[in-house]
C-alpha cells in the first residue's frame, strides 16, 4: 500500500495540492471549534433550499462540509495513486479538485459562522 502513494508524492504539484488540501481541512475544523461553543442551536446550513427551517441545522450539522470535503481527499487521493502511472495530468488535476474543494469548503464555513455571529 505505501508503494501506491510512494509515486504520487514524488511529484510536486500533487504533493503540494493534497498536503495544502488536509492542511486547510484541519484548519476548518480548528475554526469551526473554537467558535463552536458560540454560534446557536440552529444555523442556516443548506442555503440552496427554500426560505424556512428547511434551511436550518442543528449546530452540529458545521461539521458535515469539511467532512464531506474529507471524504472526497480521500477518493481523490485514492484515485491519483492508482492512475498516477498511466495519467500523471490526472493525478495533477484531482489534487488540485481537492484542493479548490477544500479552499471552498473553508470559505463556505467562515461565511456560515460569520453570518450567525
Amino acid at each position: 500500500m505505501n508503494g501506491l502513494f510512494k509515486n504520487t508524492f514524488n511529484d510536486r504539484t500533487t504533493k503540494r495540492g493534497f498536503f495544502f488540501c488536509i492542511i486547510i481541512i484541519v484548519l476548518s475544523i480548528i475554526y469551526v471549534a473554537f467558535y463552536y461553543r458560540f454560534l446557536p442551536p440552529l444555523i442556516p446550513l443548506f442555503n440552496q433550499l427554500p426560505w424556512g427551517e428547511q434551511r436550518l441545522s442543528k449546530t452540529i450539522g458545521i461539521f458535515i462540509p469539511p467532512l464531506i470535503a474529507f471524504i472526497i481527499f480521500l477518493i481523490n487521493l485514492i484515485l491519483a495513486s492508482r492512475f498516477y502511472a498511466k495519467a500523471p495530468l490526472l493525478s495533477r488535476m484531482l489534487a488540485i479538485t481537492s484542493f479548490l474543494i477544500s479552499i471552498l469548503t473553508f470559505l463556505f464555513i467562515i461565511r456560515t459562522v460569520q453570518a450567525v455571529l
